[in-house]
């Protein structure tokens, strides 16, 4: 096999774990914003505070991996169940932005809070994949990339086929699209909602704990969030395969910008995807079009 077909493989793997994370982030965003039409823009701060907590349970109190994970992905399910049903339930009924604001404003209190009892340094904790890598014929990759990749790919069925197949599921998709007919029909909407944050939080929990081994555990990992809006534009916005497309293609897309294009471009490439795709398609990959008469 020639090196230059080895090195294509090497990123395509490469850019597949980055953008399995990405999807998974993007996946959390949407279903939050399909049930409730809010935008969490703290959900990148759940994630790194995850990441934290992973570490302090690990690291600080001693626990094994599997059990430190169950721990940090059930608090930050019930973190995102309170948010909603005492937090951003106060402004129901407000205008949209509102609960944007809201949320850049429980972010920054995410960031103060973890800064305060963690401290700004970065830090690391070991995993069960941690040093070690797989063979496959000539590519050499990371088992925690194959295990990011595996866990985005068991995630995003196991939600299609709760949403899909299951009662639970199909209320949730009842709710979020007229609450009003899901009330009437019998449907506890305000605890489907807080069941879905819920759900949004255990899934950036988990993105937390699969993240921080690669980029280190560190207040600037909410950033992760930019990089999901720009997959969810890049797939189309609402669209839950659509998340997960975008996700990949943006993962890819920063791997082989970060070889084949000049310094630099990798790190805005996101942001380019973003600026490009709502001048020339907004409407992204996946999504549905819609349209006003003016």
């Amino acid at each position: 096999m020639s090196p230059d077909l080895v090195s294509f493989l090497q990123l395509t793997l490469n850019g597949l774990a980055t953008g399995a994370i990405y999807a998974l982030v993007a996946l959390g965003l949407v279903i939050t914003y399909k049930a409730t039409e809010v935008l969490n823009f703290a959900h990148g701060d759940v994630l790194m505070a995850s990441s934290f907590v992973g570490w302090g349970l690990i690291v600080g109190w001693g626990l094994p991996f599997w059990a430190a994970a169950l721990t940090t992905v059930a608090l930050a399910a019930a973190l995102c169940w309170f948010l909603d049903a005492r937090v951003m339930r106060v402004i129901v009924g407000q205008p949209q932005f509102a609960g944007v604001m809201l949320t850049i404003a429980i972010a920054f209190m995410l960031r103060g809070l973890v800064s305060m009892f963690f401290g700004p340094e970065s830090r690391s904790y070991p995993t069960p994949w941690t040093g070690q890598s797989t063979h496959l014929g000539p590519v050499v990759v990371s088992d925690l990339s194959l295990v990011i990749i595996g866990m985005a790919l068991l995630l995003t069925a196991g939600l299609f086929y709760f949403l899909r197949r299951t009662a639970l599921g199909v209320s949730i998709q009842a709710a979020s699209q007229n609450q009003l007919a899901a009330y009437l029909s019998g449907i506890r909407v305000k605890w489907v909602t807080s069941l879905v944050w819920a759900i949004a939080g255990a899934v950036s929990g988990i993105c937390g704990l699969l993240l921080a081994p690669i980029a280190l555990v560190d207040i600037s990992l909410w950033i992760v969030v930019l990089k999901a809006l720009a997959a969810l534009v890049l797939g189309g916005f609402g669209s839950i395969p659509g998340a997960v497309v975008g996700g990949l293609l943006l993962g890819l897309i920063e791997q082989f910008a970060g070889v084949y294009l000049p310094d630099g471009f990798k790190d805005v490439m996101a942001y380019l995807v973003l600026i490009a795709m709502l001048v020339f398609w907004p409407r992204g990959l996946l999504g549905e079009a819609h349209g006003r008469r003016v």
